[in-house]
């Protein structure tokens, strides 16, 4: 039986589907699970990775677990599935944690404290570490679908946009086969782009004219408060900083475990299209 974590996730989304269609026994845990809409057959139940309380009869009788990457109880977690017998965890992490600054980056750390929990544990574990989510661009359909311009502090910073599809294609693999056990897995889009490049791509495939308006680092931070606590702020601006107008390093990794290239930002939008148009 394998475990998803946080079923409704995008990531996780998909994952259910794929494993599905293979034929795999697997079960969903959302800290909701009445919201959560799975096919007929699929168990789903209640885990909550900031509770305890929750993981034992979600961990029954499960050997693999797609794990989000929660730190305030991973201690928990990782003794609640060594005594459940589970075998082999998939940890969705970040590539952040693979840059130099990670230990006192609040978004890398996050990760990086559960990556470091599971390296000692008894658990065999698959890091996967995508960059940037393509869908984060979604935070960019008000505006858009307002006919406001989209603020960006740092409109020639590069990212390496991933289609959330393709890290289930990869986590479906892994959890599939095992020998891919205990990799270390750098997942990135196929090209780097910039978030004016981004914006183009977008623009090109609603048919909407959209106009960025480049705002200072407080000015954003003001406009974000309501969305992200300040230390967040200041790491994904420095982040932003750190790349801006220096292409971030691409993978192959996606094609590797899919046998196709990975999605590009592009199809991305046009799967999406629906979000950024009224």
């Amino acid at each position: 039986m394998i475990l998803i974590t946080g079923g409704r996730g995008a990531v996780a989304t998909h994952l259910l589907t794929l494993l599905h269609r293979a034929g795999r026994p697997v079960r969903v845990a959302s800290s909701n699970p009445g919201e959560l809409q799975v096919p007929d057959g699929i168990p789903s139940i209640a885990c909550n990775l900031r509770n305890p309380v929750t993981f034992s009869a979600a961990l029954c009788g499960v050997t693999e677990v797609f794990l989000y990457a929660e730190a305030s109880h991973i201690a928990e977690f990782i003794d609640a599935a060594a005594t459940a017998g589970v075998e082999h965890v998939v940890l969705l992490s970040s590539a952040g944690v693979l840059e130099s600054n990670a230990a006192d980056d609040p978004l890398a750390k996050s990760h990086l404290d559960v990556e470091a929990a599971l390296l000692t544990s008894p658990l065999t574990t698959t890091f996967l570490r995508p960059g940037s989510f393509a869908g984060n661009a979604g935070a960019w359909a008000w505006p858009i679908k307002a006919g406001r311009p989209v603020s960006l502090p740092y409109p020639g910073s590069y990212v390496d946009p991933i289609h959330e599809r393709d890290i289930a294609e990869v986590a479906c693999t892994v959890l599939t086969d095992p020998r891919h056990r205990g990799r270390h897995l750098h997942l990135t889009g196929p090209q780097a782009l910039t978030f004016s490049e981004q914006i183009d791509r977008l623009a090109e495939i609603t048919g909407r004219s959209i106009t960025v308006n480049h705002v200072t680092r407080e000015e954003w931070k003001q406009e974000m408060a309501h969305h992200i606590p300040g230390p967040y702020a200041d790491a994904l601006l420095d982040y932003w900083q750190a790349y801006d107008g220096r292409p971030v390093p691409l993978t192959n990794t996606v094609e590797q475990f899919t046998g196709h290239p990975a999605r590009t930002f592009a199809t991305w939008a046009q799967d999406h299209d629906s979000d950024f148009v009224e």
